[in-house]
């Protein structure tokens, strides 16, 4: 059995006129004549379908994987559909079969959570780039234009800009943009510096090793911060290796000394 295509004229040159095969398809009983007759309807609607998941093309996913879905999202609108309200079948189907396709997108395309308030703003601004395009060529609207015309803040329009590109997480092996010596974005990732362990002890000595005299502070600089050897010391200072050795030594448990008593 076929469905027949009026002359009626529709919105779309792929909306099939099914509105008597729907009104024998709700007073069926189940069984093989109404599968067949719901097949034929979901048969005829599927260009449609096809043309709803052609929009969503290059954003990640396959168009075969896209027509799937929204072949699916079909069957569901065919299913719940009801002839007794009123409502073309177009009508109907076009947000469910969409909505199917958002969910998916949703649901295995985006490996990062999007709150729902940012997929919104998604939405809003791909409409409005799709609407203003008509009207603008040879360039993208700018974020100004896209605020205008979804009436929304420019900070809104850029997060909904963000997220259009936001359904996949970047590697951290991926090669950075114009990096020639594989250089990726892990090597540009920052680490925990270590020194900062060191800053509380850096901080308590810091007046301790104020206090001491000129000299014993000079040693200490060379020692540590110079990284001189006791030999250059006491050759620089013009005094025994030995006496360079008695004086560190000193010097250090004095400010040990204090240091541990002050934080007692």
């Amino acid at each position: 059995m076929q469905t027949r295509t009026s002359a009626k004229r529709h919105p779309h040159h792929d909306a099939p006129d099914t509105a008597e095969a729907f009104r024998r398809l709700t007073s069926m009983p189940a069984g093989p004549e109404r599968d067949a007759l719901r097949d034929e309807i979901v048969e005829a609607w599927l260009p449609m379908a096809d043309r709803l998941a052609g929009r969503f093309r290059s954003r990640g996913e396959s168009f075969e994987d896209l027509r799937q879905v929204a072949a699916l999202g079909l069957v569901k609108a065919v299913d719940r559909y009801d002839p007794e309200r009123g409502n073309a079948f177009e009508s109907y189907a076009v947000p469910t079969i969409t909505g199917e396709i958002k969910r998916h997108f949703r649901d295995h395309m985006w490996t990062l959570h999007v709150p729902r308030r940012v997929q919104d703003l998604r939405n809003r601004v791909r409409i409005a780039g799709q609407d203003l395009s008509q009207t603008i060529s040879g360039r993208r609207p700018t974020v100004t234009e896209l605020a205008e015309h979804a009436n929304m803040s420019e900070e809104d329009v850029r997060a909904g800009l963000e997220a259009l590109e936001s359904f996949t997480a970047l590697s951290l092996d991926a090669e950075l943009p114009g990096s020639e010596d594989g250089y990726s974005l892990s090597d540009a990732l920052g680490s925990d510096d270590p020194a900062l362990d060191t800053v509380v002890d850096r901080e308590s000595v810091k007046a301790r090793l104020a206090a001491l005299p000129e000299r014993e502070r000079a040693i200490l600089y060379m020692r540590f911060f110079g990284d001189m050897t006791q030999s250059r010391i006491a050759e620089e200072l013009g005094i025994s290796q030995m006496h360079v050795s008695r004086l560190i030594s000193r010097c250090c448990g004095r400010v040990r000394e204090q240091v541990m008593r002050d934080v007692a």
